[in-house]
């Protein structure tokens, strides 16, 4: 029973993250000049975000992959989950020591992604079984 409902958070997270990454992913591939005027940071050439967008939108769709068919698949989580607390605390670095933009753009990702760093490593743990 524990191991199910372990599974069901693992599959909830998982769903989270890839929306999360999907959504990032699209914006920098498809609208990389808006998000950074959006942000109220300086213009970029959209080279500079298309390849790190192509990157997040890959990890977003192995996660939805992961979802299908998580037998085996705590090395893919354990990274996702690795990335988002990168990901949380280069944000959090951003927020704090190098504020561009609008101070929302940056906080609410950063604190987003840690606690979403924190469920999928719960998540990990509790449906070790299915994952190993």
């Amino acid at each position: 029973m524990e191991q199910k409902r372990g599974l069901l958070l693992l599959k909830f997270s998982l769903g989270i993250y890839a929306l999360v990454a999907l959504a990032y992913g699209i914006g920098y591939v498809f609208f990389p000049e808006y998000l950074v005027e959006l942000s109220g940071g300086d213009p970029v050439p959209g080279a500079w975000l298309r390849w790190a967008g192509a990157v997040v939108i890959a990890l977003g769709i192995g996660a939805i992959m992961v979802i299908l068919n998580p037998v085996k698949q705590r090395i893919f989580v354990r990274t996702i989950a690795m990335g988002s607390v990168f990901w949380g605390l280069t944000l959090v670095y951003a927020w704090v020591y190098d504020a561009v933009g609008e101070l929302w753009f940056t906080a609410v990702p950063a604190i987003g992604m840690l606690a979403l760093a924190i469920l999928l490593i719960v998540s990990c743990k509790l449906a070790n079984e299915t994952l190993k």
